[in-house]
């Protein structure tokens, strides 16, 4: 068995070693010279201290005297709850590294995984198997270790409407975190977190990034001792009871994307970017130019006024045509109906065969909307079936926004929502789902157990099987706006509807900072009306234009309403969009510092930095402007 591992991929190195059984990452970041696992590390031991140097290594144990924040917590009925593990096997090429540890007296044993790709992004992943006696895990973190020059962090906070405002701190002796307990990230909920030097900015200075690949609960800190020593982390935060394994039973972490940038926080965008856009299941088609219908319509269905929709976005070149709430059921408003997937005869006495047709013989694709995984209590489904939502015995959770959750962990609710909604999907040649998810998840109980992490893993399988059965499929993932963007949901939807604010100066912070993790091809961009119904601001036309451009550009707005001025400007608009989008969703984000943060510089570099795309201002949308160049624009 090797003692030493040591990956370097893109620009990044990490170094592995194996000290008294344990297994260390001695180095993580930036491609060295040399090799810093061999460099002497000598450290007095004081009075008052160990007698021998501790080698806690990345199971971070009291039994090898580490006294922080642990990567393991857990018993067996009150033992096994301190463990000693022993690496067992150690294999490792350039990129990749697997390490089987043991700890034969707790009668655990981990698995480790990790690919370094050619991008400098590491991809993590541990998973517990016990070969005991039932095994109650309450955490499994991923740590990595921080360089001393990184002294603050970076995550992000907000609320409705106003999702990803930057929160920039000092690294100080302690442990920060930063948690969601919604079931999903949340709009206060932070994408990843990073940790900087003071110089760090946008175009330089050094950066590491970790990102959990899960959309529940999850747990992200960062630790510093009394020595110095610091580490980033994060987890998937469990609730008390919710991971009991029995003899033989396993529990897979949700993976950790960690990178290291030299090249401030777009290099950091840059290699994220680049690692979601080499997946086999990224998006490769042209990002259709998009009209969603709530903020033109909300619940006034009827075939006349969305035939008229439909008309006019043939008319201008919209690619993409989305019928949003309010078609099924007794849905008329947010109160009832939600979980009755059929539907309305009142509203569409002959189904919506009939509307999606008329969609596609103008060239388009036919949209719709889903919240699959919530119910009224005022349904036919809740009165059927109150049993069937998260809840624990003897009492109801709270209503959110009239709603209340239903446990896909049953497979009799899974399989009503997976065929309710397969049934219209099927009927009405649905290309596209908007799947919405507008409440939080609080007394989220399943069987008398927690249920939030089982919720997580079954909307995964019921997007993944969905696009089994219809062929082409794309879901667009939208809570509340942007309330549950996240790097493992991006491994099963095709667009994230950024947030519901569709405010343009709102847009221009909130796009900026999702972008830090999610490449814009993947976020959803609308120009909206004006006065915005989220602020009541008025904004130019050409401004909300070119907000939305930078992004997978759409537009939600009622555009039967608009003069032959404003249709000629979308339309232009619009083909600007689709003569640019190559570039938009392949290109390298720029983010200009600038010394006045009322004022915003960006735009997209080309990989070959031969081109580029910042806007200009301007008065009319009709004279738009996009500079290029042929330099070195980053």
């Amino acid at each position: 068995m090797s003692e030493r591992a040591h990956l370097s991929n893109g620009g990044v190195d990490i170094y592995f070693e194996v000290v008294d059984g344990a297994l260390l990452i001695r180095y993580w970041g930036e491609s060295v010279i040399g090799d810093p696992a061999t460099a002497p590390f000598h450290r007095s031991i004081p009075n008052s201290d160990f007698d021998e140097m501790m080698n806690p290594g990345v199971m971070r144990e009291q039994s090898r005297g580490w006294l922080g924040a642990p990567t393991i917590s857990g018993h067996r009925s009150g033992a096994a709850w301190s463990t000693k593990f022993e690496v067992a096997k150690l294999e490792s090429s350039k990129s990749d590294i697997k390490a089987t540890l043991r700890d034969a007296r707790a009668n655990l044993e981990l698995e480790i995984s990790g690919r370094l790709d050619e991008f400098g992004v590491f991809r993590l992943r541990y998973e517990l198997i016990n070969g005991g006696g039932d095994y109650t895990l309450n955490e499994l973190t991923y740590w990595l270790p921080l360089s001393r020059q990184a002294n603050q962090t970076l995550d992000f906070v907000g609320r409705w409407s106003n999702e990803r405002n930057p929160q920039r701190r000092e690294i100080g002796i302690g442990r920060w975190l930063r948690e969601s307990h919604e079931g999903r990230g949340g709009h206060n909920g932070t994408v990843g977190e990073i940790a900087l030097t003071t110089e760090t900015n946008f175009s330089g200075g050094s950066a590491w990034a970790v990102a959990l690949a899960w959309s529940g609960d999850t747990r992200y800190g960062v630790e510093k001792n009394y020595e110095g020593t610091q580490s980033i982390g994060a987890s998937e935060l469990l609730a008390p009871g919710e991971v009991i394994l029995k003899k033989g039973e396993r529990y897979r972490a949700p993976e950790l994307i960690a990178t290291f940038s030299n090249r401030g926080l777009d290099g950091l965008a840059a290699s994220y970017h680049a690692h979601l856009r080499a997946r086999s299941s990224h998006p490769k088609s042209p990002r259709p130019l998009t009209l969603n219908m709530w903020e033109a319509i909300y619940f006034d269905h009827s075939q006349e006024r969305v035939a008229k929709l439909v008309d006019v976005a043939a008319e201008i070149g919209v690619e993409r045509v989305v019928l949003d709430d309010g078609w099924f059921g007794s849905r008329r408003n947010d109160r009832a109906g939600l979980g009755d997937w059929v539907v309305s005869k009142d509203i569409w006495p002959t189904g919506l065969r009939g509307i999606s047709d008329y969609v596609t013989s103008k060239g388009m694709q036919f949209g719709l909307w889903f919240e699959g995984e919530m119910v009224n209590p005022d349904s036919d489904l809740y009165r059927n079936h109150p049993d069937w939502i998260l809840s624990e015995p003897g009492h109801t959770p709270a209503t959110w926004r009239h709603e209340l959750v239903l446990d896909l962990s049953k497979p009799e609710v899974y399989n009503y929502v997976l065929e309710s909604v397969s049934a219209v999907v099927k009927e009405a040649n649905v290309k596209y789902i908007k799947w919405d998810h507008n409440r939080i998840l609080i007394d989220a109980g399943s069987n008398n157990r927690p249920g939030a992490r089982a919720q997580v893993v079954a909307i995964y399988r019921l997007f993944d099987e969905l696009k089994s059965r219809h062929s082409g499929l794309e879901i667009e993932s939208c809570a509340s706006g942007g309330g549950r963007i996240d790097l493992g949901m991006a491994d099963h939807v095709d667009r994230f509807w950024t947030s519901d604010n569709n405010d343009a100066l709102e847009r221009q912070h909130i796009q900026r900072w999702t972008m830090q993790f999610i490449p814009p091809e993947l976020l959803g961009t609308h120009v909206g009306p004006t006065p915005g119904h989220q602020t009541g601001r008025l904004l130019s036309l050409p401004f909300r234009a070119i907000t939305a451009l930078f992004g997978h550009a759409g537009i939600e707005w009622d555009i039967t309403k608009l003069d032959a001025v404003e249709l000629e400007q979308l339309k232009s608009w619009i083909s600007f969009y689709k003569t640019k989008r190559a570039l938009l969703h392949s290109g390298n984000a720029l983010r200009v510092d600038y010394p006045d943060a009322n004022h915003h510089l960006y735009g997209v570099v080309s990989g070959d930095k031969k081109s580029a795309l910042l806007p200009l201002p301007n008065s009319a949308l009709s004279q738009l402007r996009m500079h290029r160049t042929c330099n070195s624009a980053g």
